[in-house]
């Protein structure tokens, strides 16, 4: 098995999230899913394991992250183009998500930001690596 990414996110209600991420256009794999979680495929080798509190709290001897007052991680993911960054902005919003930092543009790099029903911070970009800036911002 290569190498992969799973980061492992805390829900309250995993059909409400299944549901938020199928409306962006996201898929799971099934193997990994059951009542306590899913695997959203974010890439080819990046996954986020969408687990209910109950269960995540099983991993950890600390308390779960208040999302409305505390950061727990930025989760950033290039998309292909600009439009398709708008795209995904637009799907979440439409999904019950909330567009949380003024979109970014840097010339070569293309920002948006939203949380997600359960709070967590993700950040959608598309980045033109031939225009980076010898000292980008």
């Amino acid at each position: 098995m290569k190498t992969k990414i799973f980061l492992n996110l805390a829900v309250k209600d995993l059909k409400k999230s299944i549901a938020f991420f199928t409306q962006l256009g996201f898929s799971f794999n099934e193997k990994f899913t059951n009542e306590k979680g899913t695997c959203l495929e974010i890439g080819e080798n990046i996954n986020a394991m969408l687990l209910v509190e109950e269960f995540y709290q099983t991993f950890t001897k600390k308390q779960i992250c208040d999302t409305a007052t505390s950061s727990e991680v930025l989760i950033s993911i290039s998309i292909e183009s600009r439009e398709k960054v708008d795209q995904i902005m637009d799907k979440a919003i439409n999904a019950g998500g909330t567009e949380y930092v003024e979109t970014k543009d840097y010339g070569w790099m293309y920002q948006r930001t939203f949380l997600d029903i359960d709070g967590h911070h993700w950040e959608v970009f598309y980045m033109d690596e031939n225009n980076i800036p010898n000292n980008p911002e």
